[in-house]
């Protein structure tokens, strides 16, 4: 990732590959913060697979965008990713929670659908405690938790880009997220 002063938009964007994604990245203050153009829904499922590759037990992270922005998609090649890679991962629209128990030693996933939660404790309910003790929690409609959600995560915030399949994604990472964003750079 290019440095750039403080308080200065950045003039040009960089095409970058993440294992075959192709996408536009632009940083903000601190490098804290990335964007990224992605034009097909593979490149959505690309991108979630590079961050579960730098997830740990532990992280929070925070999926928002309206409906059909991608937040599913983003979550299941995810949980691919960190798992076998052909996992059944359906929405935990009705559930409101989904447990990925992952092989190896590796801490579980924890898929929160949180859209139909009524009010932010019910989430105690779904066993959130017990999932921030040492799983990845990915968490869809996050804005639910209200002052619940915790300070350290990754913000993964999609929307819709320049056609019906396209993407914009921006990552905004808590201090513990800050070096492993860096990582998502080109060099």
């Amino acid at each position: 990732m290019t440095a750039r002063p403080r308080g200065r938009n950045p003039t040009g964007v960089a095409t970058i590959g993440l294992n075959g994604l192709k996408g536009r990245v632009a940083t903000t203050s601190a490098d804290t913060a990335v964007s990224l153009d992605l034009v097909t829904e593979s490149e959505t499922s690309a991108l979630a697979a590079r961050i579960a590759r730098l997830a740990r037990a532990g992280d929070v992270l925070a999926l928002r965008g309206e409906l059909g922005s991608g937040k599913t998609v983003f979550a299941r090649g995810f949980i691919r990713a960190r798992g076998r890679g052909d996992e059944e991962v359906p929405s935990p629209t009705f559930t409101l929670v989904e447990v990925y128990e992952l092989a190896d030693d590796r801490p579980a996933v924890w898929h929160f659908d949180l859209y139909r939660l009524s009010k932010s404790e019910d989430v105690y309910e779904l066993g959130f405690e017990e999932a921030l003790g040492g799983a990845i929690l990915l968490i869809e409609w996050p804005e639910r938790l209200g002052p619940l959600l915790p300070r350290e995560r990754l913000d993964v915030e999609l929307s819709a880009g320049s056609s019906p399949a396209a993407r914009r994604a921006r990552l905004v990472g808590s201090r513990s997220w800050a070096r492993r964003l860096a990582d998502l750079a080109p060099r």
